[in-house]
């Protein structure tokens, strides 16, 4: 069996993103346990110049839809970045799930070899569809979903590496 991109990628986004769903829920558990308001953490951050949980977490988010979207030559999905609590976080999470899991598997084929132009910061990038994937989207997940559980690994949630890979 040869492994597709479908295959490479929704069962990631859906695993990651299902993590990051339940890392938010054992957070929220952890501020009414501790008596925190719930902006310290959602606020938080490893390093002045990085982003805020809140800001990794809807990042994550668009990394999953937006590959999925590219390399299935869909629109590209846009969320309003307005999430200030952890469930508006969660929604966010399902919203871009239902997207990911809405796309059939025959929308992918050929998209190893479809040209990808993403617009950042510092310029365009230009890839394969099989570069994006490899190179951008999958590595840029793991980072935005292993930052937002450092942060709260940092501040206190007691999360362990069976909370980050998922069931």
């Amino acid at each position: 069996m040869q492994i597709t991109m479908y295959d490479t990628l929704v069962p990631s986004a859906n695993r990651m993103l299902g993590s990051l769903s339940n890392i938010l829920d054992k957070a929220a558990a952890f501020a009414a346990q501790k008596n925190i308001d719930a902006s310290v953490l959602l606020n938080a951050r490893l390093a002045p110049d990085m982003f805020a949980l809140t800001r990794q977490v809807q990042i994550a988010c668009d990394l999953c839809a937006r590959g999925v979207a590219r390399l299935a030559g869909e629109e590209v999905p846009k969320f309003e970045d307005t999430e200030t609590t952890f469930p508006e976080l969660k929604a966010r999470i399902a919203k871009a799930l239902a997207f990911v899991n809405s796309v059939p598997a025959t929308k992918f084929a050929g998209s190893e070899d479809r040209d990808i132009t993403v617009t950042t910061r510092r310029g365009d990038l230009n890839f394969n569809g099989l570069g994006y994937l490899r190179d951008f989207v999958l590595p840029n997940v793991y980072f935005h979903v292993t930052t937002t559980y450092a942060i709260l690994r940092h501040n206190g949630v007691e999360l362990g590496k069976a909370d980050f890979l998922g069931g």
